[in-house]
């Protein structure tokens, strides 16, 4: 049975929605908040956790598996930056906060940040 295991689709194919959580876990971890839709966040948040709670252990196993989903430069980062500071935490490692609406096409917009 497939509950509970339905993503947003955001009109792409599977590559291209790899590719965009991608980039948004890169930029959530290089500048550790970033503004963006209200449906994006809501789908980076599970992505980026399950990173960080990677990046809390540090075996080398774990390590390889970061910088094999995001990249050297932001693995690096989320393995001696951010992953520390969370060493105590159990999780809910993210914070979602809305931010209103787009002008032009009134889509909903929120702020994901690290707690």
């Amino acid at each position: 049975m497939r509950h509970h295991n339905q993503n947003r689709k955001f009109g792409r194919t599977k590559n291209q929605r790899k590719a965009l959580l991608k980039a948004l876990a890169v930029s959530l971890i290089t500048r550790e908040k970033i503004e963006t839709t209200l449906p994006k966040a809501k789908e980076l948040r599970p992505f980026i956790e399950k990173l960080l709670t990677s990046a809390r252990r540090a075996t080398l196993s774990d390590r390889r598996g970061v910088v094999s989903q995001v990249g050297a430069r932001a693995g690096k980062k989320l393995l001696d930056v951010v992953g520390p500071k969370y060493k105590d935490r159990k999780g809910g490692y993210t914070r979602i906060v809305k931010t209103g609406s787009r002008k032009k096409d009134a889509s909903p917009r929120a702020i994901i940040e690290f707690v």
